[in-house]
């Protein structure tokens, strides 16, 4: 039986770790560079469809493909696995990406983060990663349901 702090620390270092995730995805779907920063050490190398190199560079390069492609995006994190050895962990997170194009059109991908995070200085952030893409491809347009209700757009809806 695992003694009962060892196994705390590791749930709060998954905890840390899933958290660093939120702030990568949160951090690109609202433009907020200093949060996705936060989930990449300065010097991770990332592997993401076209682009090779490290976490500024991809911000700066998704940033520009949003401003002149999406209207809206959203990275969705899905099922979600952690191998911990000591200050590394290796980690596979599904992802689903949903993007409303500037001409209309509907953007969905899905796949999966390979992430090696490592502790450094007390925080967990990604040291490396390789982004597999599974699938991609435009969806149809359809029409909001309920959103011909008057006022809905009052609440955010549309």
């Amino acid at each position: 039986m695992t003694d009962p702090l060892v196994r705390l620390g590791e749930l709060l270092d998954r905890q840390d770790i899933l958290d660093a995730l939120t702030r990568f995805a949160r951090g690109m779907d609202r433009f907020d560079r200093d949060a996705f920063l936060s989930a990449f050490h300065d010097d991770a190398e990332i592997a993401a469809g076209p682009f090779v190199g490290q976490p500024a560079a991809l911000y700066d390069w998704a940033r520009d493909l949003h401003d002149h492609g999406q209207s809206a995006t959203q990275h969705v994190l899905l099922n979600h696995s952690c191998d911990l050895d000591g200050d590394t962990a290796h980690t596979e997170t599904y992802y689903l990406f949903a993007a409303r194009n500037r001409d209309d059109s509907n953007w969905i991908a899905g796949g999966r983060y390979i992430d090696r995070f490592e502790r450094r200085d007390g925080q967990w952030r990604v040291a490396s990663r390789s982004t597999v893409i599974e699938y991609s491809g435009l969806l149809p347009t359809l029409p909001i349901p309920f959103g011909d209700i008057p006022g809905i757009d009052l609440n955010g809806v549309v």
